[in-house]
């Protein structure tokens, strides 16, 4: 029995559960901080995408999770020109400033991680070869590959 109006929104309740319970076991077991640090992640990383993958990544993403993903989206400009990891993480701990602290880097490791282990290899590839050298250098597996 479904315990919201549509299992759909069952299914994507329990995939966001999952990921938000994966980035717990990293950044500590405050689920409304894990909420957060996914958003802008993500928000972050979608804005270094070009806007056909952009499209194509949030497509992969459960219901739940894509909403944050296209929170105040705006495609103009877009994807960022920044190659620099260092501006990336800038942006990243400014998405999270008023919160509780956490090194940027540790936050995009575990949404790079979920990324990781729950969207398809392909999308991920694309991903990887579409991000700017410095951003791309933070994904888990290009950390074992430098």
């Amino acid at each position: 029995m479904s315990t919201t109006i549509l299992p759909l929104f069952d299914k994507s309740l329990q995939s966001t559960a999952i990921w938000l319970g994966e980035i717990q076991s990293e950044i500590g077991p405050d689920r409304a901080f894990a909420w957060r640090v996914l958003s802008v992640v993500l928000q972050n990383l979608r804005d270094h995408l070009p806007l056909e993958l952009s499209a194509h990544f949030g497509a992969q993403l459960p219901m739940i999770v894509r909403g944050t993903f296209y929170d105040r989206f705006d495609p103009t400009g877009l994807p960022k020109k920044t190659d620099s990891a260092e501006e990336f993480l800038a942006s990243v701990s400014n998405g999270l400033s008023g919160s509780r602290g956490i090194d940027p880097r540790d936050a995009v490791h575990a949404v790079f991680c979920v990324l990781d282990r729950h969207l398809s290899r392909g999308q991920i590839d694309k991903v990887i070869g579409a991000l700017p050298h410095g951003i791309r250098a933070m994904w888990p597996e290009e950390e074992t590959a430098d």
